[in-house]
């Protein structure tokens, strides 16, 4: 019955947003870029299970339902040379819940400086960046239901002008009396808005044009709008139609609802072998029009390499429709 009641009212609040579509555009966009292989893979449909340090970003609840403590470096390389780098690590403390951190880094490169008299480019060169730093806590309420959450420091960068401010991710995760069924919701980048600063916005400014002798070297300085933060709902089911010694299968379902685009749903699958190999396979952005994402594959393997440590490796790759496939790569370690 407790189940019935809670996956109803998820349902409710999934079909009021569902019918509110605002496209418009946000601050720091970066921070909706998936993270790991092993989610990536099932493509994106990660919310009700998130049960690995990648959880972090997926469903901070679910970290808490990790067997051990786990750290992961994932690097993808995506189309102009933008690289994008993930790392995070978890340390399970028994009941007193997890605690965690992360480090999010996309460097788009360096790229010529260009004005209206040097279109061919002036000889220098700025880059831009963006990060955020993510301190994070979840705690099993009881043997069914999880929270967490996140604080995060984000900052966006453009040669000598920046944006920053905080942000915060809260998650829940129930697992129902159905066996194999969970049921997991997030909010993510909830925070201030966010306005670029800096001496890039200065010009030199004549007060009055039309006076003759008149200083036309005082410096003005460009008013720049706040912008919100791409806040997102989710909610998301995942099952275990096969949970067997050897062999497990997980078919998962998430519903996106950010402030930046219309809903779109991500689904996905994995199947692993002998708790050593997976596969897996998913499609992301599902009745969105005009997505770029599609099909999504990934494998993963994991290697004993002490008592109680193993080492994890992850590949995914994404279809792109109109830009480059992206391919992501991660390592990490269990202990």
């Amino acid at each position: 019955m407790r189940t019935i009641k809670i996956l109803t009212t998820i349902l409710m609040i999934s079909f009021i947003a569902w019918g509110q579509s605002k496209v418009g555009s946000t601050a720091m966009p970066f921070l909706t870029i998936g993270v790991g292989p092993k989610a990536i893979g099932m493509g994106g449909a990660f919310t009700a299970t998130a049960n690995d340090v990648t959880g972090i970003f997926w469903n901070p609840a679910g970290v808490s339902r990790m067997e051990s403590s786990q750290a992961m470096f994932t690097h993808s390389k995506w189309f102009a040379d933008i690289n994008f780098n993930w790392a995070g690590a978890a340390i399970n403390l028994g009941n007193m819940g997890t605690i965690g951190a992360s480090f999010m880094y996309l460097d788009y490169g360096k790229m010529e400086v260009t004005n209206m008299r040097e279109q061919e480019g002036t000889g220098e060169f700025f880059e831009a960046k963006d990060l955020a730093i993510a301190l994070h806590y979840s705690y099993n309420l009881t043997d069914r239901f999880s929270v967490g959450g996140n604080v995060k420091y984000v900052r966006q960068s453009i040669w000598h002008s920046s944006a920053s401010t905080v942000a915060f991710d809260l998650g829940i995760l129930f697992i129902s009396e159905i066996d194999g069924l969970r049921i997991g919701a997030t909010i993510s980048n909830f925070g201030p808005d966010a306005k670029m600063d800096g001496k890039d916005l200065l010009f030199q400014h004549d007060a009055d044009g039309q006076q003759y002798g008149n200083n036309d070297q005082v410096l003005g300085y460009w008013k720049t709008d706040e912008f919100p933060l791409p806040f997102t709902f989710k909610v998301g089911l995942a099952y275990d139609p096969i949970k067997l010694e050897d062999h497990k299968l997980t078919i998962a379902a998430d519903v996106n609802y950010p402030n930046d685009n219309s809903s779109s749903v991500n689904v996905g699958a994995e199947y692993t072998f002998m708790n050593l190999l997976s596969l897996r396979a998913g499609y992301k952005s599902l009745f969105l029009d005009n997505a770029d994402e599609s099909f999504t594959y990934g494998v993963g393997l994991i290697q004993e390499v002490g008592r109680n440590s193993y080492l994890t490796f992850d590949y995914s790759f994404t279809k792109m429709n109109k830009l480059d496939n992206t391919h992501q790569f991660s390592v990490g370690i269990r202990f």
